[in-house]
């Protein structure tokens, strides 16, 4: 054991149990840090059982379990850094658990299953999983709330089996077995009556995909209030459909000041755009350091951070951006320093498709055991935009949020055409001097199923190694975590002939691991 990177045999941390031996040492100044970090994140968790409504809906909602996993889950996406790296991660994954604890004591403060709060669940507007929230720029005095985040993406990311049993709910009221398992989990939480009774009304969209767009219709006959259907174009590519964009935001806007009583505030509005402009701009500074030979924010630290911010936080929460303009310093500093990620750079990957919602520490292997930086991933690429807000134009501020809506995770890559699917692909590992795509592929999806000759053939004529990645999206029984593994170790084996870098990352049992 060293502060050195590489130092500890990773693998050998799994017992084939639900926790590992024990923590990793990283250090004394490094061990350390990490080691305060951990007790933020408890002092977090403690405060937020301490609220009676709190133990109350932890107690009501089967899916609150999944949360006892949130110290394991910081400690495998912390795995194997050092220095800026595990900075960069702590500094997004404690203001991320900082925001989840917030958004889960309104829900439950709101909730009626709970005696909630009836005057501020009227102050919330439920909105649709992977769904932009920048339309409550301009409701300062609403709360959004994303019904389906907290027991079904979260809870998924924190314990590999955290939404088998909705799932199979889902199965045992019809639904086929071969549909994707997100809208199928959300939809099994909704026959269990396992969503917070919250809101006055709701915001649906078509993302990502038609079984989520049924599912929608079958969640709200639960929901019991008001919905309004946002239809985002899928073609988002195409001048054409803008204007019929622009006009689809415009009546949801409608929908929210009728249901609520409140007022579209541009002033707000055009106050949080600014807000998301600059944390696009630092987005871009980290994009610039992965073309470099010494990238600092990769990986776990811009996958799982990137959505929070992008799609979630959207302007509105400060924190965000404060925390942003740190992990640009953290990574300034690192790329003076001429820091590596890992011992040694094999390979630089892009990441395409849609990834495993059970395994988001992915990434992370790649980097340990075999030395592959995953420099970005296709569900970060969304919007770059950097909206022009000078002059205050509401029209053209339609459009712009038309972009962003059309353009929300999990949809502007997979839907859109061969442009940005296929070609962006290509694109982008010019963009980073890629020499490698590790490609996603969720078995319950076919978004993107059409075009796996066309990838296989023209990464050949490029010269880029592909790597296929099969995975179950938020069910692990299909495609498991070592199996995702063996299909890299394959390919670097049979194809490359390399050695790992840490042999005991190759094979070992997580089967049964949170």
């Amino acid at each position: 054991m060293s502060k050195e990177m590489g130092s500890e045999k990773l693998g050998e941390f799994y017992t084939g149990g639900k926790i590992r031996k024990r923590r990793e040492w990283r250090g004394l100044n490094d061990t350390w840090y990490d080691y305060t970090r951990w007790l933020f994140i408890w002092r977090q968790l403690i405060g937020f059982t301490l609220k009676p409504i709190n133990i109350k809906g932890s107690l009501r909602y089967r899916w609150m379990v999944n949360y006892l996993a949130v110290p394991d889950f910081l400690d495998r996406h912390t795995e194997g850094l050092r220095g800026t790296q595990l900075h960069i991660a702590h500094t997004e994954f404690d203001l991320i658990v900082e925001h989840m604890c917030d958004t889960l004591s309104t829900t439950f403060k709101a909730d009626a299953r709970l005696g909630g709060d009836k005057e501020l669940s009227k102050k919330i507007v439920v909105f649709d999983e992977n769904m932009m929230s920048q339309i409550m720029n301009g409701f300062p005095n609403l709360h959004m709330i994303c019904t389906q985040l907290a027991p079904i993406y979260t809870g998924s990311t924190m314990a590999q089996d955290g939404v088998i049993h909705y799932i199979d709910v889902a199965q045992e009221y019809g639904i086929p077995g071969d549909v994707c398992p997100m809208p199928a989990a959300e939809l099994g939480v909704a026959i269990d009556d396992d969503y917070p009774i919250i809101g006055i009304c709701a915001i649906q969209c078509n993302t990502t995909c038609d079984g989520s767009l049924m599912g929608n219709g079958l969640e709200a006959r639960r929901f019991k209030i008001p919905t309004f259907q946002l239809a985002a174009p899928i073609r988002h590519t195409q001048e054409g459909v803008q204007e019929y964009a622009a006009e689809e935001i415009k009546n949801a806007i409608s929908f929210i000041e009728e249901q609520t009583g409140e007022k579209f505030d541009w002033d707000n509005f055009f106050k949080c755009m600014d807000t998301f402009n600059n944390e696009t701009k630092q987005f871009l500074e980290w994009l610039e350091l992965s073309r470099s030979p010494y990238p600092q924010v990769i990986g776990n630290n811009v996958a799982l951070y990137r959505c929070a911010a992008y799609q979630v936080a959207g302007g509105r929460d400060a924190r965000f951006l404060e925390a942003e303009e740190k992990i640009t310093k953290l990574a300034m500093e690192g790329y003076e320093k001429k820091c590596l990620c890992v011992p040694e750079v094999r390979h630089r990957a892009v990441l395409w498709g849609v990834q495993a919602q059970y395994y988001t520490a992915f990434p992370l292997w790649l980097q340990n055991c075999w030395g592959i930086l995953s420099l970005i991933d296709m569900l970060s690429l969304t919007s770059t935009r950097i909206f022009d807000i000078g002059d205050k134009d509401q029209d053209q501020a339609l459009l712009d949020l038309a972009h962003l809506y059309m353009n929300m995770t999990m949809r502007n890559r997979s839907n859109g055409g061969y442009e940005v699917g296929l070609n962006d692909l290509w694109r982008f590992c010019d963009y980073f001097n890629a020499d490698m795509v590790i490609m996603y592929e969720h078995i319950g999806c076919k978004a993107m199923a059409g075009y796996h000759g066309l990838f296989e053939e023209q990464a050949r004529e490029r010269g880029i190694h592909l790597v296929w990645v099969t995975h179950g999206l938020m069910d692990p029984r299909n495609a498991s975590r070592r199996d995702m593994r063996t299909e890299v170790n394959r390919y670097m084996r049979s194809v490359l002939r390399e050695e790992p870098l840490d042999p005991s990352l190759e094979d070992f049992d997580d089967k049964y691991a949170f």
